[in-house]
């Protein structure tokens, strides 16, 4: 019995021992998903503002610039080419490539003597008909001449004829008589015949006489015109190019022998694309001439010449697009035919819009301004021109601070911290110290640019003759000369 007791005792003490630890463990599990409940007591979240770069929104009347890249040539560009074959004896001085000639100048004399005896020929062959119109003119005179002499011969025995006749009719003549008279009144008839025959015949070879001379005349002339094509002179003043003949060289007929160009008529050639070619038209669709400037990089120093729009071409061209413009230049000092220029061409004015930055707008013509509260808010504008890192737009936005460059991180809603962009200062360029070495290199050099003009090499040169000279001058014109 007493080892059941304490048997009993036992079980009952491990009962509670256990009942005790798994409500402990309730406490402890209870606290615990207490605790992970509970919500963290951090400070309160703020909305996050971003600083943003504004421009104001003026109004203003700009003129757009369409830059695009064209080729010099010359309006006036004539080959010459020899009229009819034979061997050069005589060259101009100055027939050169790159020679210098006058209007009227004899360029190329080919040999004369074949097309001076043909114009001998021709003179002796109008000689000879001339003096064949003079005998066909006496020989028409005596013609006359003698039918006058018939006819008063065929009237005097047509007289004795009607006298012997009267004479039979009062019975005093006999009829031999009579009929003596009238064949004789019959063969002087005859003969008045025969010499109106002889006078047409003569008139018939005055007339031939005069066709005669007539041919002779135009063979003269052909004869003449072909000695004249033997020299070849310049028809306006202007440089030679290309040329390609000696003296003593046998030529073809309409042999090319040079080109004659005409430098102070100049003119540039561009292409535009459809749509910029749409904003030159005016409202009756005609080309607006607009003007422009045409610019040429020479060694450190841009040429420039101005110009107006003269016309377009007629065709877009065989495999290409857009349209070719055709632009007059004026006081083009230092441009040659063929050289590469850039042209900016001076669109027509537009009036009341806003002058922005191209990061401003996104592809489909919206921009994000500022409300009130400096919240962003996107409007749509209208984007009339872009132009290098700018945009032309008109639309709801004057007097608004737009946000200069849009971002993945904007949009509209978003509170941000508007920053007034100022004008920078134009940064001076960079000034080198050169030395004697290095700037008699750079001198020799401009020196020797037979391409340059000397009112560009006179600058260049007394810029180089300073103290200090710009750095980006230095290194166009080393790198042009390879150092």
């Amino acid at each position: 019995m007493r080892f059941l007791r304490q048997s009993m005792i036992g079980l009952f003490l491990a009962a509670c021992t256990v009942g005790l630890l798994v409500f402990a463990a309730s406490l402890i599990g209870g606290a615990v998903s207490e605790r992970m409940a509970d919500d963290p007591k951090g400070p309160p979240a703020r909305e996050r503002v971003f600083a943003v770069t504004v421009v104001r929104a003026e109004a203003e009347d700009v003129v757009p610039v369409l830059e695009t890249f064209g080729e010099v040539q010359s309006r006036r560009l004539l080959e010459l080419r020899a009229p009819g074959g034979g061997r050069v004896v005589e060259l101009a001085e100055g027939f050169e490539d790159g020679g210098i000639v006058k209007a009227g100048q004899v360029l190329v004399r080919l040999d004369p003597l074949d097309a001076q005896s043909a114009v001998d020929r021709a003179q002796s062959d109008v000689a000879d008909a001339r003096a064949e119109g003079r005998d066909a003119a006496r020989s028409l005179e005596l013609a006359g001449a003698e039918l006058d002499a018939m006819q008063v011969q065929a009237n005097l025995r047509t007289r004795a004829f009607e006298r012997q006749r009267d004479l039979v009719e009062r019975g005093v003549g006999t009829a031999a008589t009579s009929e003596t008279a009238e064949l004789a009144a019959a063969a002087a008839q005859q003969s008045v015949v025969s010499r109106r025959q002889a006078v047409a015949q003569a008139e018939a070879r005055v007339d031939q006489a005069k066709t005669r001379l007539a041919r002779a005349e135009i063979a003269l002339g052909e004869a003449k015109r072909r000695l004249d094509d033997t020299t070849l002179t310049a028809p306006f003043d202007g440089t030679l190019s290309a040329t390609n003949v000696v003296v003593g060289r046998l030529v073809s007929a309409n042999e090319r022998l040079a080109e004659l160009i005409d430098p102070q008529d100049l003119e540039v050639s561009f292409r535009l694309s459809t749509a910029q070619y749409a904003r030159l038209l005016d409202t009756n669709g005609e080309l607006v001439r607009a003007e422009l400037t045409v610019t040429l990089d020479v060694t450190g120093v841009d040429i420039e010449a101005t110009g107006r729009i003269s016309r377009a071409s007629a065709a877009a061209g065989e495999g290409a697009t857009g349209r070719l413009i055709f632009a007059a230049l004026s006081r083009a000092n230092g441009f040659k035919s063929g050289d590469f220029v850039t042209v900016r061409i001076h669109e027509p004015l537009l009036r009341n819009v806003v002058r922005l930055p191209a990061s401003a707008v996104d592809a489909q013509g919206a921009l994000l301004v500022l409300d009130a509260e400096n919240r962003l808010e996107e409007i749509d504008v209208n984007v009339l021109r872009r132009q290098g890192d700018e945009v032309f737009v008109q639309g709801p936005v004057l007097g608004r601070q737009v946000i200069e460059a849009r971002s993945p991180l904007l949009g509209a809603g978003i509170s941000v911290k508007p920053i007034t962009r100022d004008a920078a200062p134009a940064e001076a360029p960079e000034m080198l110290e050169l030395t004697e070495e290095r700037r008699a290199r750079l001198v020799a050099f401009v020196e020797g640019n037979s391409r340059m003009p000397e009112e560009a090499k006179a600058r260049v040169l007394a810029r180089l003759a300073e103290p200090k000279v710009p750095a980006n001058m230095v290194a166009r014109i080393e790198s042009r000369m390879g150092g």
